[in-house]
């Protein structure tokens, strides 16, 4: 094992490691986490403290629901706790192939495809939708002239995966959530293979896409849709009063992307759409061939969280109370924040030293609140991205903004 430090190896410039380190240190930045004793809830302990948790991203409590932990424990002595190795090496276990089915059915589409993370279904989607493949003289894929238009807000994933394609050439963005500069992209590239790329909510701000918009117009350009669904999965869907009709347009995206890591509560993604096309990801994506997925016996919890979840809908009511009540007890206190009403609550703050200073105060008064800054935001943008679960209570987020108040006096935000 090398003893040798890292800043004293180089043939001109150094490396620097430490003294990024130093600075964020220096910047009084959050360089180390907490570490949590508890599940991540409502409620979280680390270090010996209580906090009440606002920066877990796990809304519906699912995750320690006892069904859900008795499902993965069957599913671990049954099963194992690996994979054993990728899909198309030793082939798919029964959990997988479950929740796949649940998947595609919960969505609508004809099949579907599990990955180990959302990111990794994102980077195996565009992966193998831009690129090409000879095996032979008779059979081959190509696809390296497809084109992607993606919204400008859309994930850090989406936005690595198409990273080498060549922005302006087979890469293109419109402006969030604005269907004319849409339209404008496609008048431009009429003629060529394309794929709009967007999200249906956005985790920086909460806003939610013009989903059908964006179908209608993919419909007459004759072009295919993907939909990052991570934050909207089993949160919405074509029922909610104020949302419903743009999650009822899912129904007609072409590629369906979900996460299984906020409302189911888990890790885990998955990719739904045309039977033929999810076959081609299982070849070509590389994050199923080339890897291992989830689990089993978290796939296997995941298909009773979802079963869960349409079972009693009195969670997601709860759950969307609580959304609604913290949004409307911080706008009763005259904080700034984000303009689409959905189950992100964003609290603008402005400047990065001032977030940090909240994020402190905040956990010294028994609060974990994640704080959204450069580079997650431009500069003089940072605020709180607040998300508040089904297990919230209505005192305990009273408490905060009265908490959150007393702060906005001290730090002057």
């Amino acid at each position: 094992m090398s003893t040798v430090k890292t800043d004293t190896i180089h043939h001109g410039r150094p490396w620097n490691a430490q003294d990024f380190v130093n600075g964020v240190n220096a910047a009084g930045l959050s360089a180390h986490p907490p570490v949590l004793d508890s599940p991540s809830g409502a409620v979280v302990h680390s270090a010996g403290r209580r906090f009440v948790n606002f920066a877990g991203c796990s809304l519906l409590g699912m995750q320690y629901q006892k069904a859900v932990i008795d499902q993965f424990q069957e599913s671990a002595t049954r099963y194992g706790l690996a994979t054993g190795g990728s899909r198309l090496v030793q082939g798919a276990l029964r959990p997988h192939i479950e929740l796949e089915e649940l998947v595609a059915r919960r969505t609508g589409k004809d099949s579907a495809l599990t990955y180990a993370s959302g990111m990794l279904a994102n980077l195996g989607f565009i992966h193998a939708m831009g690129g090409s493949l000879r095996i032979s003289p008779e059979l081959s894929w190509d696809h390296d002239d497809v084109v992607f238009i993606l919204d400008q807000k859309s994930h850090w994933s989406l936005w690595k995966a198409v990273d080498g394609l060549g922005f302006g050439r087979r890469v293109f963005a419109f402006r969030h959530n604005d269907l004319v500069s849409l339209e404008r992209r496609l008048r431009a590239l009429e003629g060529r293979r394309v794929v709009i790329v967007f999200e249906s909510v956005y985790s920086d701000d909460g806003s939610i896409a013009p989903i059908q918009g964006i179908v209608d117009l993919a419909r007459r350009f004759e072009a295919l849709t993907y939909v990052d669904d991570a934050n909207g999965f089993l949160a919405y869907d074509s029922s909610h009063e104020r949302f419903g009709q743009e999650f009822a347009a899912l129904a007609d995206v072409t590629f369906h992307m979900v996460s299984l890591s906020k409302a189911v509560g888990l890790e885990g993604g998955a990719i739904a759409g045309p039977s033929d096309y999810i076959e081609v990801l299982g070849w070509l994506s590389g994050t199923s061939s080339f890897t291992a997925t989830i689990l089993p016996p978290a796939a296997a919890a995941a298909c009773e969280a979802i079963r869960h979840i349409e079972n009693d809908p009195s969670v997601l009511h709860r759950f969307h109370s609580r959304s609604e009540t913290l949004r409307a007890s911080l706008e009763q206190r005259g904080f700034t924040l984000n303009s689409t009403p959905s189950y992100i609550t964003t609290v603008h703050i402005g400047s990065d030293e001032h977030a940090e200073q909240v994020r402190r105060l905040a956990a010294e008064g028994g609060y974990l609140v994640p704080i959204f800054r450069y580079p997650a935001v431009r500069r003089g943008h940072a605020g709180l991205r607040l998300i508040p679960t089904a297990d919230h209570t209505e005192q305990q987020i009273r408490d905060f903004t009265d908490a959150l108040e007393g702060i906005r006096r001290r730090v002057g935000f």
